[in-house]
């Protein structure tokens, strides 16, 4: 299993590259999805950004924003080497252990309505999907 560690701005490269491959065989298959790797330098100066690491390999990422009342997970992705090996399920772990410590009540996402497959994963993880617009499903998850 990889190990999980915060980003430090020498990842934002290998972390792009991670998403861009993660997402892929969506924009493959025609889904049309916004740029998910622009702005990871960003990301990792302005809120917090795990990524996981295997053989000095960036295998998977995950962002989170802390809002005042809610932790927003921005963006989660696995290399497609990586999946099926629980890293979706530990980052997304870690982002709610870090929601928790915070004392935030709840935890909230968008995926897209292409992606039935994540929001079976999330429910799974228990999210609910709170509303749809469009090709957005947002998703909730109370922690409290």
């Amino acid at each position: 299993m990889p190990s999980l560690r915060r980003a430090a701005p020498g990842d934002a490269g290998a972390l792009a590259a991670c998403i861009d491959a993660a997402y892929a065989g969506y924009r493959e298959a025609g889904i049309d999805l916004p740029p998910v790797s622009e702005g990871v330098a960003d990301d990792i100066r302005d809120h917090l950004v795990w990524v996981a690491v295997h053989d000095n390999q960036i295998v998977g990422g995950l962002v989170l924003v802390i809002r005042e009342d809610v932790a927003l997970i921005a963006n989660v992705a696995v290399h497609p080497d990586a999946t099926g090996t629980g890293l979706g399920r530990a980052l997304m772990q870690q982002a709610e252990t870090e929601a928790r410590k915070r004392g935030l009540p709840r935890m909230t996402l968008t995926t897209h309505a292409d992606m039935p497959g994540n929001v079976r994963l999330y429910e799974h993880l228990g999210w609910r999907e709170t509303s749809r617009d469009g090709t957005k499903v947002r998703m909730e998850k109370a922690i409290a």
